[in-house]
């Protein structure tokens, strides 16, 4: 495909192809979920503190508070989620891109290894999502 968005399946390609169908749900979930994490960082409905999540390493280095940290945190997540509604191949590939800075991040932190391989499953599944997004440019959903 030569634009950088990429259209919706067919609802013929989404009845049909077992390719589209998996390709448009996980394009759904990783448009979904990073942008519903990026905005609890601003409404912390999900945690009461996201900071607890941040290594010292990482805060000591990022400008502001942990809480500003978090926020920039938030915006990344919501900007990944829309790349990901756009153009899925290279949104995939910044949402696996960031899980695997979150996941350094957690096992830094400590205490948080369950978080972090969940976390390592989204990542796989992020790559999936880049994958089958790039299959061909007839089939790019």
């Amino acid at each position: 495909m030569t634009t950088l968005t990429t259209p919706l399946p067919s609802a013929a390609a989404l009845r049909d192809d077992p390719v589209a169908q998996a390709t448009l749900l996980l394009r759904i979930a990783f448009t979904v979920a990073p942008i519903l994490f990026g905005l609890d960082k601003f409404a912390n409905v999900l945690t009461d503190d996201w900071t607890r999540y941040l290594a010292p390493a990482f805060n000591d280095i990022i400008p502001g508070s942990a809480a500003d940290a978090m926020h920039i945190v938030g915006v990344v997540e919501i900007v990944a989620g829309l790349v990901v509604a756009v153009a899925p191949r290279y949104g995939a590939l910044l949402v696996a891109g960031w899980l695997g800075g979150i996941i350094v991040n957690l096992l830094i932190v400590g205490g948080y290894g369950d978080i972090a391989l969940r976390d390592f499953g989204l990542l796989l599944g992020a790559l999936t999502l880049a994958r089958l997004a790039g299959v061909s440019p007839e089939r790019d959903v």
